[in-house]
């Protein structure tokens, strides 16, 4: 019987910060609304205030531009939407170009109609194609409304981190939006919302050990707004109503501080475990593929494919070896498919792919665990695959 299991999906969900648990149960304690007048109420507005701060510092943008929401997934389908307003003049968007391995909550479209949505190609290396969005751009039709672009900053099942950067130049040419998912590089990269060129950042706070029921749409200022989806007693300036959920807000705000502060540090020691993980199953399956191995990663990230073994009899196996790692990105109720990023990038969608990803608290002991389980799955791979 195993003892101890080892967390290695860290791109899944992370434990909770205990920074982030005091800050929740601080949360709880302060019942005020934070919309009431009265004193109660103003306490938990100015906790609210400064978790908002907290997490504008964290990608380098002012507090007043940060949008609470439920999470990444309603912060998506917020800012994709067909309907803006410049001040209070409607603004169309007449379409959509989302790249090719963008997380589910961004590829749907969001607001958009599936007509008014184009797909952005990636190489081989699994990296957004510049000249193919440039093209695609250069033959938008501006009459129908400006463009939106969406490039996620890092790929959840790669790690793989994308020319977001060189991107927005492009963009910007042409006179389009940029959205960018920063749910992976958050706590992973430094961010700074204007030396991306982003207009817009969608934030999770249960990927920097911030608690579920937390994430943010970030603005690069407050002129160009999209349509609010959730409608009501006009609570965050009016661009997300219903009252707060202030102990998950106070929870992400304490997390997005953590992540700031102990960002090259913790990176550093990531990196030198991500590398001997690697390094190991190398040795012990030279047929073993590596995804993005020789390209710019994040320092947690492992993506890999054991030739012969299929991603859920791989996941199943690691399972009972008490492993826990993900077969790809893990946003689709359990469900363990072919991987639409392998697919983008040119490759068999048959491949399984398995990730093991990263965290703060990941041990060499748990590398060792890690490898000891590999190499028993890579030895007996070809008689699990015939069972499976």
């Amino acid at each position: 019987m195993i003892a101890e299991r080892i967390y290695l999906d860290w791109n899944a969900t992370t434990p909770l910060l205990p920074e982030a648990r005091e800050a929740v149960l601080r949360g709880l304690d302060q019942f005020g609304n934070p919309n009431s007048v009265h004193g109660e109420g103003r306490a938990v507005r100015a906790a609210i205030e400064a978790a908002r701060r907290q997490v504008g510092a964290l990608v380098g943008a002012e507090a007043s531009h940060v949008i609470f929401t439920s999470g990444a997934t309603e912060a998506s389908n917020l800012v994709l939407t067909p309907q803006f307003r410049m001040g209070r003049t409607p603004l169309a968007i007449g379409r959509l170009y989302v790249s090719a391995i963008e997380h589910p909550a961004i590829r749907e479209g969001g607001r958009f109609g599936a007509e008014s949505v184009a797909e952005v190609p990636v190489t081989a290396a699994g990296v957004v194609d510049l000249a193919a969005l440039e093209a695609q751009l250069s033959s938008h039709d501006r009459e129908a409304g400006m463009a939106m672009v969406a490039i996620m900053l890092v790929n959840n099942e790669t790690g793989i981190v994308q020319p977001v950067r060189e991107a927005a130049e492009i963009v910007r040419r042409f006179g389009g939006l940029l959205v960018v998912d920063a749910v992976q590089a958050a706590g992973r990269l430094a961010l700074d919302i204007d030396e991306l060129g982003a207009d817009f950042l969608v934030l999770s706070s249960h990927k920097i050990g911030g608690p579920k029921g937390a994430g943010a749409l970030v603005s690069r200022g407050e002129v160009l707004m999209p349509k609010p989806l959730v409608r009501g007693g006009g609570q965050e300036k009016g661009h997300r109503s219903g009252t707060e959920a202030v102990p998950a807000i106070l929870g992400f705000g304490a997390a997005a501080q953590i992540a700031a502060a102990e960002l090259e540090a913790r990176n550093d020691a990531i990196a030198r475990l991500r590398n001997r993980l690697e390094d190991g199953m190398r040795l012990a399956a030279p047929d073993v593929i590596i995804h993005g191995a020789n390209g710019p990663r994040v320092a947690n990230t492992c993506f890999f494919t054991l030739p012969d073994l299929k991603s859920e009899t791989g996941q199943i196996a690691f399972d009972l070896e008490g492993i826990a790692l993900s077969a790809g990105s893990a946003c689709s109720s359990g469900k363990v498919g072919e991987s639409h990023v392998l697919v983008a990038m040119g490759q068999d969608p048959k491949l399984g792919a398995l990730r093991f990803s990263l965290g703060p608290t990941t041990t060499e002991g748990d590398i060792d665990r890690a490898l000891i389980a590999f190499g028993k799955i890579a030895g007996r791979r070809k008689h699990a695959g015939q069972a499976a």
